[in-house]
């Protein structure tokens, strides 16, 4: 069986893991005999460390990184390529996993060989990157329970792996309640609205659920919850009651039956207090912030700030929105309600800027979206991004391998692209993620170093028979969003290891490149370039592209405040809530919601339970990092505007700043210095307001 340690695949040195060829089988033995293996290396280390970098912080590199290139390559499988086996293998493992990082993260030996660095005659002689490796793991080490004594020591290692647990279980939950969901239509009638493009996957979908004859004409139809699915019923269903019931069943996810999320919250929420408590800290969200740019006081007075800027115009919204389905004749235009406003907002800005979704669909195909932003990579940041296929292992025939090279022409950086959703297998979402990061101590072959690997998620359209994956353009905004974190890794300088590319820069700094690659979505060179006919070729019309701009903003009030209902939310969970209290997590939702949202929240509003973010994911107590970076993001887009965006010159010089700042230094400098290298200012929200037409004009 090759479970077995001498040909498991997990133990074998790769550089691009064999992710075709990882099966659940082996996961287990692989990942224990590497944790066997990394223990006498820790043992080993901990006996011979000394304060120097050779003598601690290259092998530590070299341990923690082997780990985090298996467990990383493991995990990834789970996100896009789900299945029971591999699921019971992970967790079989994790809590040996848990158990060996913290074992790790509360190494005496190794945190006094730090320490003794930062005070040594020697210390103003490092490099920035290098103080700041010392100084991040001097901290994470307290963040792990360094300093506690052996009891509460216990206990807080008891509370981490339980927190791993119960996050694996949220996650999980959400997958499979989100799988269950399926409803079958036969009659053409109640899914009248639904573009083409909808039918067509309702009609594939069917046929995988065994209906082999069902066409996109004639059906029938399977509408699920995976974002393609829902947001066109959302969008385009004339049928209510078919709206209400898909809108229901995605905002009461999770909640119910043996896939309640709800005491999982509770849970969670209970035990980072606890934690929170026993580092001596008043509560989660000063322990999230202790490594953020942020302080919870800060974070709070942001969304403040742009709650107050958002509410008004989302009023207005609102007004509007329920004025003009009175005047299209409306049955419910006096009782408009949550599954009502997407559907109307979607005719509204139709009639306001004769824009609808599904027409730009042809104009945006896969091929053509990807050329046209691999070519704004090479006028911006001087890289050309070429197809690998081949190159490395995939995990799906639909995945696309890339090299990035340099302007002479040598690779610098490789990353895999997975487009498409496949609801069965694979997390809803968008997400980009390091396979390996780059890195000196862990270069091959003579290289000066290890060239950095990523990988991007989407989970848009599919092509339907033989039509390329056709693209709303908030599925185009998406790509260049996770492509902008990519470039964070992919094109980073920094050769040490534990700040390169994403690693070590504070999380309310990590959305800054991303949010900023958004912005050339309306710029109309790079829009242009993308938006021509699957069909004909032909370009986007001009005014067309002129409405998409007008609508940049349309309703830029109601989105923000859902944005900002979530950081809030987020914070208040973690700053103030007291679980097991007078108060649900529900109660605090309403509560929140009567500032955040226009219409009030329905009582069985049970979003929560499906926020993976903050529960199962790395933004607990750190949503608002989101707005956070928007700030940082539309601040440095500023840049390119103030330069002139149409002056080609002008942008590439800037371009070149943007790469060598931005995406270059990585962690190895705190955000706010290398964003002021960059702007060479402190960062302002007045951009982001007036992006959004929030900015109150002054007379």
């Amino acid at each position: 069986m090759s479970g077995i340690d001498g040909d498991n695949l997990l133990l074998k040195d790769f550089y691009f893991p064999p992710f075709d060829s990882i099966q659940a089988h082996h996961v287990r033995p692989g990942v224990a005999a590497l944790l066997n293996k990394l223990e006498n290396e820790l043992a080993e280390l901990e006996s011979s460390v000394e304060p120097s970098w050779p003598k601690l912080v290259e092998p530590l590199e070299k341990l923690v990184d082997r780990l985090e290139v298996v467990w990383g390559a493991v995990n990834h499988l789970k996100a896009v390529k789900d299945n029971p086996q591999l699921r019971t293998a992970i967790e079989e493992i994790q809590p040996e996993k848990v158990k060996f990082e913290l074992k790790l993260g509360q190494s005496l030996p190794i945190y006094n060989a730090f320490k003794a660095i930062k005070e040594s005659s020697s210390w103003d002689t490092l490099s920035e990157a290098r103080k700041r490796i010392v100084e991040s793991q001097i901290k994470v080490a307290v963040l792990n329970g360094i300093s506690l004594e052996d009891e509460k020591r216990d206990q807080f290692n008891k509370i981490e792996q339980e927190l791993v647990k119960l996050s694996e279980k949220f996650e999980e939950h959400v997958l499979d309640a989100t799988k269950k969901f399926e409803k079958l239509i036969t009659e053409k009638k109640e899914i009248e609205g639904l573009p083409a493009t909808a039918l067509g996957l309702g009609a594939q979908t069917a046929v995988s659920k065994g209906h082999k004859n069902a066409t996109a004409e004639n059906g029938p139809w399977v509408i699920t919850l995976d974002d393609p699915s829902y947001m066109s019923v959302m969008q385009h269903a004339k049928n209510r009651d078919l709206r209400k019931e898909v809108y229901l069943a995605r905002l009461t996810l999770a909640s119910s039956g043996e896939l309640d999320n709800m005491g999982i919250i509770d849970q969670i929420l209970k035990l980072r207090l606890e934690k929170a408590k026993l580092l001596g800290y008043n509560n989660y969200a000063e322990v999230s912030m202790a490594t953020k740019m942020a302080t919870v006081a800060k974070a709070e007075e942001l969304l403040e700030k742009l709650r107050a800027a958002s509410w008004d115009a989302a009023v207005k919204d609102m007004e509007e929105l329920k004025q003009f389905s009175k005047d299209q004749g409306a049955l419910e235009a006096d009782d408009l309600t949550h599954w009502d406003t997407t559907f109307w907002s979607e005719r509204l800005r139709e009639s306001k800027y004769e824009i609808n979704e599904e027409q730009l669909r042809p104009y945006f195909s896969f091929p053509k979206v990807m050329d046209g932003l691999f070519n704004l990579a090479k006028m911006l940041f001087g890289v050309a991004i070429e197809a690998a296929d081949g190159l490395a292992p995939v995990w799906n025939n639909d995945v696309k391998f890339y090299c990035v090279k340099d302007s002479s022409g040598s690779p610098i950086a490789y990353f895999y692209f997975d487009p498409y959703s496949r609801p069965s297998e694979k997390r809803g979402g968008a997400w980009m993620d390091e396979v390996v990061a780059r890195s000196r101590v862990m270069s091959r072959d003579g290289a000066p170093a290890r060239l950095p690997v990523a990988h991007m998620v989407c989970n848009q359209m599919p092509p339907v028979g033989d039509k390329p994956s056709l693209m709303t353009f908030e599925e185009v905004e998406t790509v260049f969003h996770e492509f902008g974190h990519a470039l964070q890794h992919l094109l980073t300088k920094e050769d040490e290891g534990l700040v390169a590319g994403v690693r070590g820069i504070e999380w309310d700094a990590v959305e800054l490149p991303s949010q900023f690659m958004e912005n050339w979505c309306y710029h109309r060179d790079t829009l242009m370039s993308i938006a021509k006919h699957y069909e004909t070729g032909e370009s986007l019309p001009e005014d067309i592209y002129s409405k998409l701009l007008a609508a940049r903003t349309f309703r830029a009030g109601s989105y923000s405040l859902r944005q900002i209902r979530s950081a809030s939310l987020d914070l208040e969970l973690h700053t103030k809530y007291v679980p097991g209290g007078s108060e649900s997590i529900f109660d605090v939702d309403q509560r929140i919601s009567q500032k955040t949202q226009v219409i009030p929240p329905l009582p069985e509003d049970r979003f929560l339970c499906g926020f993976s973010h903050i529960f199962a994911g790395p933004y607990a107590a750190g949503y608002y990092s989101y707005k956070w970076a928007e700030v940082l993001s539309a601040d440095a887009f500023s840049a390119f505007e103030d330069a002139g965006l149409d002056d080609i010159k002008a942008v590439k010089e800037t371009g070149k700043k943007f790469r060598e700042t931005i995406l270059a230094l990585g962690g190895g400098k705190a955000p706010l210095d290398v964003f002021v290298e960059f702007r060479g200012r402190e960062p302002s929200p007045e951009s982001l307001l007036r992006h959004n037409g929030l900015l109150a004009v002054s007379v």
